[in-house]
């Protein structure tokens, strides 16, 4: 449920020319990890380490939320065809997510009902802020509404800078910290600024475990006035009610609204995510083939004696297949 690629069309414009639709080769992160694999080796690999089907997106480079929305849709079509192809190509192998022009609403929900109303794909990558926005600005609300009346799963991930790379860009603390905190901001916009209450059938995965979110939920809970024993059923919160809160219920209340990939590296971070969220909103995710893919998955999560053979089953093909609506296999 957390892969991604970087389109061949883009690898062989960079052979012959060094550049692609104005980009150059960051962009597609060539020289790191598997991102230079050709496609067999993809295959090769998904076998090698028992996964059947892969849910890919296009490298988070590929955003590219800063140019202008036409030159950034084409950018996102180019990227969405090629995903479209792999799944026609090896039918069953591959699910698609979108990458979408998200600095222009309208032209994002055009491309995201063509993907998934032509070509069947499950929904869209986005990344956790647009250009510095985040989703909690009434701008967006189109865009919740429509995914939501297609049924897309919506996939937050970072790209580029995250928040802590404007304090220190030492020792890859944007990885290491930055992707984390960007999703726990996510999750805070979206609940504190009302966008799950407005939409409660969006569906909305978070990467990396999702972050700090459900180790820092109950201080969520706290600075909405709604952590026990102070709460009472009507949120308080310790400081100025002009802080903007919309939620209508504690934070922690929507943590099963949300489902989250298992990429933590820590079976005891998983279990904890788990006991936390609940193990129906956990999924396999691998960050592949980036340089921090969670090697060999299968056997990862198989291996982890904090979970019981019938959690790992629903984390390895159950949640996945219920939250895509396939069946198993």
């Amino acid at each position: 449920m957390h892969s991604h690629v970087t389109p061949e069309r883009y690898k062989k414009a960079m052979r012959e020319d060094g550049s692609w639709l104005g980009l150059d080769r960051v962009a597609g992160e060539l020289g790191r990890g598997g991102f230079d694999n050709p496609l067999e080796v993809r295959l090769q690999e998904m076998d090698q380490f028992g996964v059947d089907t892969q849910l890919v997106t296009p490298t988070v480079g590929f955003y590219q939320y800063d140019k202008e929305p036409d030159h950034t849709l084409q950018i996102a079509r180019e990227c969405n065809d090629e995903i479209r192809d792999m799944m026609t190509g090896h039918p069953g192998r591959f699910i698609g997510l979108a990458t979408l022009p998200m600095q222009d609403v309208t032209l994002a929900v055009a491309e995201l009902e063509r993907v998934v109303s032509e070509h069947g794909f499950a929904g869209a990558i986005i990344n956790d802020h647009v250009a510095g926005k985040t989703y909690d600005e009434p701008e967006f609300l189109p865009f919740f509404a429509a995914a939501e009346e297609m049924g897309a799963l919506l996939f937050f991930h970072q790209g580029g800078e995250t928040c802590v790379m404007t304090r220190s860009r030492k020792y890859k603390l944007g990885n290491a910290v930055g992707n984390l905190t960007e999703r726990a901001m996510v999750y805070a916009t979206l609940v504190f600024g009302g966008v799950m209450d407005r939409f409660p059938d969006l569906k909305v995965l978070l990467a990396h475990g999702g972050g700090y979110t459900a180790f820092g939920i109950a201080r969520m809970d706290k600075v909405a006035g709604a952590l026990a024993p102070e709460f009472d059923g009507e949120m308080h919160p310790p400081f100025p009610s002009d802080d903007g809160f919309a939620q209508e219920r504690p934070p922690s209340d929507y943590l099963r609204r949300f489902y989250y990939d298992c990429c933590t590296y820590s079976g005891p971070a998983l279990r904890f995510i788990i006991d936390t969220v609940g193990i129906d909103r956990v999924v396999l995710g691998t960050d592949y083939p980036a340089p921090m893919f969670l090697h060999d998955p299968v056997n990862w999560v198989r291996g982890l004696p904090e979970l019981s053979v019938g959690e790992q089953d629903q984390i390895l093909v159950g949640n996945s297949n219920a939250l895509l609506g396939i069946g198993g296999r």
